[in-house]
């Protein structure tokens, strides 16, 4: 087994997004490569009563993931409804979706809840637009011998297949929870990208297979890092290997484990829509200027 590096770790960043809901956004809206497919992340617990109003999407896939409170939906197809604590609504946007999305607070007026834009290939940008609604009860869990847990959103995972499927970057979307000082090892396909979001307590990603190895003469300790900090709103960058490995703080630590295939394909985005090509980009908002960008079935 090949441990997986930490390549890269920083916290979220605030930002202002929508009509001015103050988010935390860990990655997103810059070079992206590293991440790919995937293209934002979002983390959404903070002043969130303005939302997001009446939006477009075209060329992506957008997963939201409620912790607590609600967010409530609608969209140009006619559906409407709410995303409610421990509930997912995957969005495929397809050729075009125009939408909104107005988050609330639960009965002590709290919210947060995550929302990770995934990318779609060149064959699948112009596909219908659909929606997968998946309650908190259809979401497996599972919980190992160490006390260590898992909610599986999508994807294969300690025996386990969450409910989201059909997705076009194949990912895999998993909740996990580590009790305090446990040491846990991951699988992450090697040929995946993987990241981690850290939102409650802290640990270690280790970042060798030998992280506290003592140097001997002839080896190259020089490149035998440390375990890495991460604490909460910590984004966590993985290199190639087929595990990750993390050991929890004190408090234990809770975070998103996500990994998908890349595309490898270009890249043309602004704001809500992200195409292949600039001259696919530039006529997405040729459309939507003239009234056409919603496509007839």
């Amino acid at each position: 087994m090949s441990l997986r590096p930490v390549k890269r770790l920083v916290k979220s960043k605030p930002t202002l997004e929508g009509a001015g809901v103050h988010l935390r956004r860990a990655f997103g809206f810059g070079n992206t490569s590293d991440f790919d497919p995937f293209l934002l992340l979002d983390d959404f617990p903070e002043d969130y009563l303005a939302g997001f109003p009446w939006h477009p999407h075209r060329g992506i896939e957008t997963i939201t993931y409620v912790l607590a409170g609600t967010v409530e939906h609608g969209d140009s197809m006619g559906n409407h409804g709410e995303i409610s604590a421990g509930n997912i609504q995957w969005m495929t946007a397809g050729r075009g979706i125009i939408h909104q999305e107005m988050p609330k607070g639960d009965h002590l007026g709290r919210m947060h809840g995550f929302q990770l834009w995934a990318n779609l290939p060149a064959a699948k940008k112009m596909t219908a637009p659909r929606y997968q609604e998946i309650k908190a009860a259809e979401v497996p869990e599972v919980t190992e011998d160490d006390g260590s847990h898992a909610r599986i959103v999508c994807g294969n995972f300690w025996g386990k297949r969450g409910p989201v499927e059909g997705i076009a970057a194949d990912p895999i979307y998993v909740d996990v929870t580590v009790p305090p000082g446990k040491r846990k090892k991951l699988p992450v396909e090697t040929t995946r990208h993987a990241f981690a979001y850290v939102f409650a307590g802290s640990g270690k990603f280790c970042n060798a297979s030998a992280p506290l190895a003592v140097p001997t003469e002839g080896v190259r300790w020089l490149e035998t890092n440390p375990p890495t900090d991460a604490n909460d709103r910590s984004l966590i960058l993985f290199d190639r290997g087929d595990e990750v490995e993390v050991q929890a703080g004190e408090d234990g630590i809770r975070f998103l484990l996500v990994s998908g295939q890349p595309l490898q394909e270009p890249v043309a985005w602004y704001g809500p829509i992200v195409m292949n090509t600039q001259q696919e980009l530039q006529q997405a908002y040729k459309e939507l200027q003239q009234g056409t960008f919603l496509k007839a079935q």
